[in-house]
C-alpha cells in the first residue's frame, strides 16, 4: 500500500494523536514503534516521508536513517526531545532532511510535511503538464501544443528547475546554484537565457504567462490556471 507519512515514535499517545491530526487533514499516516517494525513496513509498502523517533526500544532512529538511505533518497525528518547539537549534526550529516523538536505543535509540523511532501513529489515526478506546454523529465525533453521545443543543455535544466518549482518566487542566486551550479555566474547570462526560454515557450514573450519576473526579488513560473495559453 502507498501512504503519505510513517511515523516511528514509541510513545502511543504522542504517535496516535500524531497519525490521528495528520489523517484528518488528508495526510496517510500509520505508525510503528521500533526498528523492527519500520523495516517490515518499508519493505511491503511505498511510504513518501518518514518521521522518525531516535530513541527506540530496539534501535535508534539513526539507524533506520542509514539503512534507508542505503537505497532510497525519500525525505526524513528527526524528531526528538533531544537538543544538543551533536544530534542535530549527527541526524543530518547521515541524510535526515531536517530535525523537529519535542514538544511540537501538531498545525506546525503538519505544515512542514506538506511543504517537504509537495516539493519531493514535484522532484520525483516523470512528466509535467500545464496548457500546451508538456516536459518529459525522464528523457529530457518538451514540447508546445505537441510539437518539439529545441532546447539547449541549459535552456532545458532551467526549463525543468522552473517547473519543479513552480508556483513560487524563486531568487537569481538560487537559480545560479540550482541550474549552474556555480553562484558566481552573471545576471546577464541568466537574462539571456530567459529570454530565449520566453521565446521558445511562450506565446508573447514581451508578456509572458509562464515565467514572470518578479521585480527586483526574481522569478516565478506560474503554473496556474490563468497561465493556461
Amino acid at each position: 500500500m502507498k501512504y503519505d507519512c510513517l511515523l516511528v515514535e514509541d510513545d502511543k499517545l504522542l504517535g496516535e494523536s500524531t497519525c490521528e491530526y495528520f489523517n484528518a487533514f488528508g495526510i496517510k499516516t500509520l505508525r510503528v514503534e521500533n526498528y523492527q517494525s519500520c523495516m517490515e513496513f518499508l519493505y511491503d509498502n511505498q511510504v513518501d516521508l518518514l518521521l522518525l523517533d531516535i530513541n527506540l526500544p530496539d534501535g535508534s532512529g539513526f539507524d533506520i536513517c542509514r539503512k534507508v538511505r542505503e537505497t532510497s533518497e525519500i525525505p526524513i525528518l528527526f524528531i526528538s526531545a533531544r537538543t544538543g547539537d551533536t544530534d542535530q549534526l549527527l541526524a543530518l550529516s547521515i541524510g535526515g532532511d531536517d530535525y523537529i523538536q519535542k514538544p511540537y505543535s501538531l498545525s506546525v509540523l503538519l505544515a512542514k510535511v506538506k511543504v517537504i511532501l509537495s516539493r519531493y513529489r514535484k522532484g520525483t515526478e516523470d512528466i509535467f503538464t500545464h496548457g500546451d506546454l508538456q516536459i518529459d523529465f525522464m528523457r529530457k525533453e518538451a514540447t508546445l501544443a505537441r510539437k518539439p521545443i529545441m532546447l539547449k543543455g541549459m535552456e532545458y535544466k532551467l526549463l525543468a528547475y522552473f517547473a519543479k518549482n513552480r508556483n513560487r518566487e524563486i531568487t537569481k542566486d538560487e537559480l545560479f546554484k540550482g541550474v549552474w551550479e556555480d553562484s558566481l555566474t552573471s545576471d546577464n547570462t541568466l537574462n539571456v537565457h530567459i529570454r530565449r526560454l520566453r521565446e521558445k515557450i511562450e506565446s508573447n514573450p514581451t508578456e509572458p504567462k509562464y515565467i514572470q519576473s518578479i521585480w527586483g526579488r526574481g522569478y516565478i513560473f506560474n503554473a496556474s490556471e490563468g497561465a493556461r495559453q
